[in-house]
């Protein structure tokens, strides 16, 4: 049974329960956007600057608008703890199976090592397994080894280089 809440910081939650997750909605862009932010490493200049929600706003509805999409909350206490996405892809190799890529997981950095983490991939690889997925890939910035050896330590292993480059509008 969950403990009563003691109040609320920003972004961070006082419940010691494992999240719930839904599906993200519009009205979930501001507390995303903040959870990208906050990550010098992983946000990719993610910034609240209103300046740039019209490309945020953009970005969210084309996500939740492509039927390969799934976009995830994690919620304590009714505050978003954290987000990730998954991707469904069909290639030719292995007679069409389906790819889940799991992308732009991040917990919110005051909810850390209270196993959201664990749980929200958990709950990512079982939606991919729902979708029909024979494989889930993800890929982690190579700097952040201790991601490196979360994931491992939850069944994924190393199996590919990946490289990428940058396209300039």
């Amino acid at each position: 049974m969950p403990r009563p809440a003691q109040g609320r910081a920003e972004g961070v939650a006082v419940l010691s329960d494992l999240p719930t997750f839904r599906s993200a909605r519009p009205d979930d862009l501001g507390a995303l956007v903040a959870i990208f932010a906050a990550d010098a490493l992983g946000g990719h200049g993610d910034t609240t600057d209103p300046s740039a929600r019209d490309a945020y706003r953009a970005a969210l509805d084309a996500i939740l608008a492509d039927p390969r999409d799934r976009l995830v909350v994690a919620e304590l206490a009714g505050v978003t703890v954290g987000t990730g996405q998954l991707t469904l892809l069909r290639s030719l190799p292995h007679r069409g199976r389906i790819h889940a890529l799991i992308e732009a997981v991040q917990v919110a950095s005051g909810n850390r090592g209270r196993g959201i983490g664990a749980a929200l991939i958990a709950h990512l690889v079982a939606l991919a397994r729902t979708e029909g997925a024979g494989v889930v890939e993800l890929t982690s910035n190579a700097a952040r080894l201790d991601a490196h050896r979360f994931y491992e330590r939850l069944g994924f292993a190393r199996s590919h280089v990946g490289f990428k480059m940058t396209l300039t509008p």
